[in-house]
């Protein structure tokens, strides 16, 4: 099998206002949108999208319907981080982890959508020696 597109599908009891949270805070816009489901795609990049279906609909599984996205992170790696985290906090997004440096190479904060959804919003930072030696060479993060 050949993927030539990957993006989660976030379940929820409120398919507007969860679409309009995304399109506010993390600058995407519709590509396809009716009552049930909305497909966004970032303003900045168009590899970066996000599905949006009510939980209740019929295409949703019967053992699956109705649950909402729960116990799930979402990455997004940014360009700067301190950027991303004055704007979340002048627009007033709950802080559940406020910016900090992590010694595995992260500098990153975490906040929710109206789901509970957590969101990680990352910049990759030179780790720690200790942590360096858990990645592939190619994967390490520099300054």
């Amino acid at each position: 099998m050949k993927t030539t597109s990957y993006y989660p599908v976030l379940l929820t009891h409120d398919v507007q206002g969860t679409a309009d949270f995304w399109r506010r805070h993390f600058r995407m816009k519709a590509l396809y949108e009716n009552d049930w489901y909305v497909h966004l795609q970032s303003t900045e990049d168009r590899k970066v999208n996000l599905g949006i279906c009510l939980a209740s609909h019929p295409t949703v599984p019967a053992p699956a319907r109705g649950n909402a996205a729960k116990g799930l992170v979402l990455n997004f790696e940014v360009a700067d981080i301190d950027a991303a985290y004055a704007r979340a906090n002048a627009e007033g997004l709950p802080m559940l982890l406020t910016l900090r440096d992590e010694d595995f190479g992260q500098r990153h904060f975490i906040t929710s959508d109206p789901n509970g959804v957590l969101i990680d919003v990352i910049t990759p930072i030179p780790p720690t020696a200790e942590y360096a030696a858990n990645y592939a060479a190619s994967a390490l993060p520099s300054a």
